[in-house]
């Protein structure tokens, strides 16, 4: 990653108020550029330009940081590792399953957290709907996978009781919100602001009534 992108990124954690030591941006900036090297070869994602790897997958996966819960994080359908990846470079004390049915995929991960010593990462290549967790986690995250219904429906069964499922989402979703299996409900919609990107940004935080 260059020194412009570098600064980019660093100014950016700054601005959503996320400490990151010198250890920890490297990491991030090696990130990108194993994404860049791969993406020769296999084809993982179309933003590859160091400007946008910051905004619209660093700093965009960051956004979620201050929503995660307890002490295991499943993050379901993340592709070249967004937003499990990044924050599992800023979670270290925190556990990682990074799933995604797509077996190349999956190696990128793979290979990714060994380079970046990631040892909170756990890769698994499977359609979410077909795990059976043998521990169930506090936080399911999603970035952009599919509908909020469909999310709920596929991963109800990853979280623990008092677990969470946050869906990263592009335009307002509240329409997408109505209709959800119970018990889970819709505890609100926030806009969120990734730095440098005017796209629109928002997360679903999903969570089932209290007993």
């Amino acid at each position: 990653m260059d020194a412009h992108a570098r600064t980019l990124l660093i100014e950016g954690l700054a601005e959503l108020r996320i400490e990151a030591d010198a250890v920890a941006v490297d990491r991030l900036c090696s990130l990108a550029d194993l994404v860049v090297e791969w993406n020769e070869r296999f084809n993982l994602t179309a933003i590859t330009e160091p400007v946008a790897m910051v905004r619209k997958h660093l700093l965009d996966s960051l956004t979620v940081h201050p929503y995660l819960n307890g002490p295991r994080v499943v993050d379901v359908g993340t592709g070249a590792g967004f937003p499990g990846l990044p924050l599992a470079i800023l979670n270290p004390e925190k556990e990682f399953q990074l799933v995604d049915s797509i077996r190349k995929k999956i190696g990128f991960v793979t290979h990714a957290a060994g380079v970046l010593g990631l040892t909170n990462v756990e890769p698994l290549c499977s359609r979410a709907e077909a795990l059976k967790p043998t521990e169930r986690a506090q936080t399911v995250v999603s970035r952009a996978l599919s509908s909020v219904g469909e999310f709920v429906r596929n991963t109800g069964h990853l979280a623990a009781g008092n677990g969470r499922l946050l869906a990263m989402k592009g335009r307002d979703p509240s329409a997408e919100c109505i209709d959800l299996p119970k018990p889970w409900r819709v505890v609100r919609v926030e806009r969120l602001c990734v730095p440098g990107l005017v796209d629109e940004r928002h997360l679903v935080v999903i969570e089932r009534p209290p007993l």
